[in-house]
């Protein structure tokens, strides 16, 4: 298994996947986990929506930066089949002796690089206000980098940072998610043994003070800017709680925070595992192979591993999670570009107990990069039985240089191919605002293919390149395996169902002494008519007309995410998934897929037989 090492100056990490845009206006619940600082991503929103804005982002309309596309915005820039690559990016004076066309071209490129100085100097001395020239530069970059690909982006220092912990897997901060409600900023889950876990700080609390300064109302981003900060330090916040009538004070050292990629997984009965792997992340192949083995020692004996929603992330991680379900000396993805080490193939090198496991792979419209190319090579290598939607469709890598003062620019320095020779990649001949609503439209119509699009597996079955991944078996399902309305996917990307939650559980944990600010809710609790209409209130008090037809048709879409956020408030995120799974179309499809899986192996195999019997 080829793969590059660690960043160090003058290296390239290939990374494939976060730059892939979510595409929807429906926000990816991530299970609580917090995207480094405390903010949340629970719901991943941006902007007024209550998440982080990226001024890597801000190069579409401004309406894209509102609640209905939000989403899409933040995962389309965030850096996808990346190198992170730590080069600093200098001026080189030029030195005589060049003749003919080189001096010619030398010549144009300096007289580019001279308008753009002279505009710069023309507006730093002229312009009505007074404007700083890291602005100006920074926005002269990306107007430059939008010339190019949606997946190229320039990354300010802080924009940076957060790209590499999110690579990192790791943070130093309190384990806290947070997310606004009703304008205060409230914990909504805790990182169990993180610092905030130890100081008694509680799901629901609602901080009021940071450091001494008023949070009602702060951004989440301010919020996460000011929690943060260096191993060892402390942070003084105020609490208000439920039933309690002063502040509850709390001094919190902060401290290394991992985030899990997987942050869920099970046995669904006595034979199948579930493995919800959310995201890519320098441990994310040690955290499958110890979900693995947990699941193995519970009697596993098939597996439903699902994509849905991943992002992507480092190219090598993609590689390894593969390789555990691929015989030796498969081929897993290749790579081409024009710059030099770009063209590699990557196949897998070591030996694994899990290549002959019943493989069932769920998939959606926002799994990109990584997860397509895992995806791609267990269909290619008729390994693994897809169910879902087509994927996002994003086969571009991204190096990322380092340039000045902490900043990075992700420029695409390659494509990828799966093992069938597809490149999965959408056009983006249209205009930004298309590319990042792409995934906005019905995807139920099948596409239109020719005969140049048609590959074959390693059984022969047909695959096609182009416009991302597609499921062997369809299911649409954006949202949590559901297919909400319109309606629906705005209660999910205003956070209602989240917000609910926390006013239904009131606040606490029921395995801990009850107080009187608590609601006792039994594990076995349903959500029956009468939350439902409950809840409809609390849509109406947050000043959303509500859609009565819509309500109806959705109600089991909202019984769900409703049970989902109460057990997650409750009872944590492995069992809120696994009741959540018990509840998802998708998901229960997949389940019922296994014979496929099976019948898929044994062409494989056959196949693998035949071609051996002729030699």
């Amino acid at each position: 298994m080829k793969t590059n090492r660690r960043v160090t100056s003058h290296q390239v990490i290939r990374h494939t996947g976060a730059g892939a845009s979510q595409g929807s206006s429906v926000a990816q619940r991530m299970d609580g986990i917090s995207t480094g600082a405390g903010t949340s991503r629970g719901n991943y929103r941006s902007g007024s929506c209550g998440g982080s804005s990226s001024p890597a982002l801000r190069r579409g309309p401004k309406s894209l930066r509102h609640c209905a596309l939000s989403a899409s915005l933040d995962f389309m820039r965030r850096y996808g089949v990346i190198s992170v690559a730590t080069f600093v990016v200098v001026a080189s004076a030029l030195v005589g002796g060049l003749l003919g066309r080189q001096a010619l071209a030398v010549g144009a490129r300096q007289q580019d690089y001279r308008a753009f100085t002279a505009a710069l100097a023309a507006v730093e001395a002229n312009y009505v206000n007074k404007v700083e020239s890291s602005r100006l530069v920074y926005g002269a970059i990306e107007g430059m980098l939008q010339t190019l690909d949606p997946h190229s982006s320039f990354m300010d220092p802080a924009v940076y940072k957060r790209m590499r912990e999110r690579q990192e897997g790791r943070y130093y901060g309190l384990g806290i998610t947070i997310l606004p409600v009703d304008g205060d900023i409230t914990v909504v889950s805790l990182f169990e043994g993180s610092p905030a876990y130890k100081k008694g700080i509680r799901r629901g609390d609602i901080i009021a003070r940071i450091a001494g300064e008023d949070a009602k109302g702060m951004a989440s981003d301010e919020a996460v800017k000011r929690l943060r900060g260096p191993k060892g330090t402390t942070i003084q916040i105020s609490l208000k709680r439920p039933g309690y009538d002063q502040l509850i004070e709390v001094e919190v050292p902060r401290d290394e925070i991992n985030i899990p990629t997987i942050p869920a997984y099970f046995m669904t009965d006595r034979e199948t595992g579930y493995v919800r792997l959310q995201d890519f992340a320098e441990n994310t192949d040690r955290d499958l192979g110890l979900a693995l083995g947990d699941l193995g020692g519970k009697g596993m004996k098939r597996l439903v591993l699902d994509l849905r929603g991943n992002p992507g992330g480092p190219l090598d991680q993609a590689i390894r999670v593969t390789n555990r379900f691929l015989p030796r000396g498969s081929l897993i993805v290749y790579t081409r570009g024009r710059v030099p080490n770009s063209d590699q193939n990557y196949s897998a090198t070591e030996a694994s107990e899990y290549t002959q496991l019943p493989l069932v792979v769920l998939i959606n419209r926002n799994s990109a990069s990584a997860s397509e190319i895992v995806s791609g090579a267990l269909q290619d290598h008729d390994r693994a039985f897809l169910v879902g939607e087509t994927t996002f469709g994003k086969a571009l890598v991204q190096s990322v240089y380092r340039i000045s003062e902490g900043a990075g620019l992700a420029l695409t320095t390659a494509r990828y191919y799966t093992p069938s020779d597809r490149l999965i990649q959408r056009p983006w001949d249209g205009t930004f605002d298309e590319y990042l609503t792409y995934t906005l439209r019905d995807q139920s119509a099948p596409k239109e293919r020719s005969a140049a699009d048609v590959r074959h597996t390693d059984a022969g079955r047909k695959v096609y390149s182009g416009g991302g991944i597609e499921p062997d078996r369809r299911l649409d399902g954006p949202v949590e395996g559901f297919n909400p309305t319109k309606f629906g996917r705005l209660l999910y990307n205003r956070q209602l169902f989240s917000g609910y939650a926390e006013r239904y559980v009131a606040e606490g944990d029921t395995r801990i002494t009850p107080r009187p600010d608590q609601k006792k809710v039994s594990r076995g609790f349903a959500v029956d008519e009468a939350v439902l209409a409950d809840f409809k209130e609390y849509v109406r008090s947050q000043k959303v007309k509500v859609d009565d037809e819509a309500f109806a048709t959705d109600a089991d879409f909202m019984r769900a995410m409703i049970h989902y956020d109460i057990d997650l408030a409750l009872f944590g995120v492995s069992e809120a998934r696994r009741n959540l799974v018990s509840r998802d179309p998708q998901a229960q499809l997949a389940l019922q897929m296994f014979p496929e899986a099976e019948r898929l192996a044994e062409l494989r195999r056959a196949k693998v037989a035949s071609r051996q019997g002729g030699r």
